[in-house]
């Protein structure tokens, strides 16, 4: 069967998704709250990949192309405000990728994400935020070490230079950590209620 349109369907969602993001980010409100329009856009976004997955089953490689998979993760990791959507896509993306079809990258960015909206620790050290200090440092996890093994053997580098990497990128991103720290954690934890998480 023929997917090619769902492919493309599901690549220009990533599209307006990560144009949405840049002019957040020029606009330095990326990291001020979950902005209104970018919230809006997430859940029509998962609405939208929803049917596709009801229809489809869950675009993996064979069926959209590598784009379209990776598209396709993308718009799962931003789902942010549908928790039960979410989980259904884990298992589905573990399926996928226990059948070579996905990427256990994205694996393993999406079960890190799940974990640190639910307060729990992350295993495979992917998910990072401001500290109380201004810096961007990786969300809690279990152990360095096995944080590092479990990267490597899925061909990420050590949590070490990714924290470098992505500390460089905000500053040429122009980010800006949140003016007021202890607001925004008070803000994630309301939010995280009011969207089912915990």
């Amino acid at each position: 069967m023929n997917h090619k349109n769902f492919a493309q369907q599901i690549i220009a969602l990533k599209k307006a998704d990560l144009a949405l993001r840049d002019k957040l980010i020029q606009s330095g409100h990326l990291n001020e709250g979950y902005d209104p329009d970018m919230q809006t856009l997430h859940n029509r976004h998962a609405e939208q990949l929803e049917i596709i997955i009801d229809t489809i089953g869950y675009p993996t490689i064979g069926k959209v192309g590598i784009e379209a998979n990776e598209a396709t993760w993308l718009i799962i990791q931003h789902a942010i405000g549908r928790p039960i959507f979410m989980k259904k896509c884990l298992k589905l993306l573990e399926i996928a990728v226990k059948e070579q079809q996905a990427d256990p990258k994205n694996l393993a960015y999406l079960a890190d994400r799940i974990a640190i909206f639910e307060g729990k620790t992350q295993h495979y050290g992917t998910q990072f935020d401001w500290d109380e200090k201004g810096q961007l440092c990786p969300n809690q996890f279990d152990n360095l070490a096995l944080v590092n093994q479990r990267r490597k053997s899925i061909g990420l580098n050590t949590l070490e230079e990714q924290t470098e990497i992505l500390r460089k990128k905000v500053q040429e991103e122009k980010q800006m950590p949140p003016k007021n720290y202890e607001k925004r954690m008070q803000d994630i934890a309301e939010w995280k209620k009011s969207a089912g998480w915990i």
